[in-house]
């Protein structure tokens, strides 16, 4: 039998060499704006769960953790959360990284994080927050979305058809669509205007959904000549999302570049959402 002295003093050695129990914390962190300021760094520990929190969704296919097959016991992504269990967690001066995605496009877009060991703290619970913008950068993001503004709408008026080469040495023929005699399916078309140009020609219809109709909405359009050959359809608009019971609206189809003769008559047909209702069919010229 080993003497008493001997035994414990073998006891003592033993708990000396054991580690601390890690104090577990509940902590914020602030996702930087600035991908030049440093990555916040989470105190993690094998064995010991650790829980992110988000202020918003977040994209789970998005989410990235560096030796996710080979270090961790647990990887789990909710809507808001991200539940880490590491098997082998990192050594002394080693950081793994961890990369999430938010759903909103708000910014910062992403947040970043370095996990890393500690010898007597862990963070058992992370709210991962974004900082307020600063008016400074909010105004510098308002000017731009001003500029891009002007932009569009220069691209999008006269000058925008000529730059795109819509509208070229050609110009642009309008003629009047013929409003048809009859009514189908609780719906009218009044009248219309055809244009032409090299590149396109638009049919453009004004449909009446007739008072104690369902609501009506353009689904598609069917174009065709005279003898049946058909018209492709690169567009279907109109200036309302959808016409009420006694209400009208201007429904624009464009179509490829003319291959037809100038003049040429084509049917024109309206298709809607549910099916079963389709104004009549119009005879358009472009």
């Amino acid at each position: 039998m080993l003497p008493l002295v001997l035994l414990l003093t073998g006891r003592a050695a033993a708990a000396q060499t054991q580690p601390p129990a890690r104090e577990q914390q509940q902590r914020q962190v602030v996702v930087p704006n600035n991908p030049d300021e440093p990555v916040p760094e989470v105190r993690v520990a094998a064995d010991i769960l650790t829980l992110f929190r988000f202020g918003a969704s977040i994209d789970r296919a998005s989410v990235e953790v560096e030796g996710r097959t080979t270090r961790f016991r647990l990887v789990d992504v909710g809507d808001r959360t991200l539940i880490l269990e590491m098997a082998v967690e990192p050594g002394p001066g080693e950081k793994l990284g961890v990369r999430v995605r938010y759903k909103d496009g708000a910014s910062p877009a992403s947040a970043t994080f370095a996990l890393v060991s500690h010898p007597t703290l862990v963070d058992k619970e992370v709210e991962v927050v974004r900082r307020p913008r600063s008016v400074e950068a909010l105004e510098a993001v308002l000017a731009e979305k001003d500029a891009q503004l002007a932009a569009l709408r220069a691209v999008s008026g006269p000058a925008g058809l000529v730059f795109s080469g819509r509208l070229n040495l050609d110009g642009v023929q309008a003629r009047r669509i013929e409003k048809p005699a009859i009514a189908r399916d609780g719906m009218r078309v009044e009248d219309g205007e055809g244009y032409r140009a090299g590149p396109w020609a638009l049919a453009v219809v004004r449909v009446h959904n007739l008072s104690g109709q369902k609501p009506w909405e353009p689904a598609g359009a069917q174009l065709a000549l005279a003898d049946g050959t058909p018209v492709k359809v690169v567009s279907l608009d109109m200036n309302r999302t959808r016409l009420g019971p006694g209400e009208e609206g201007l429904v624009a189809v464009e179509t490829e570049a003319p291959f037809w003769k100038v003049g040429a008559v084509l049917r024109l047909e309206l298709l809607d959402k549910s099916g079963s209702r389709s104004p009549p069919v119009a005879q358009v010229k472009l």
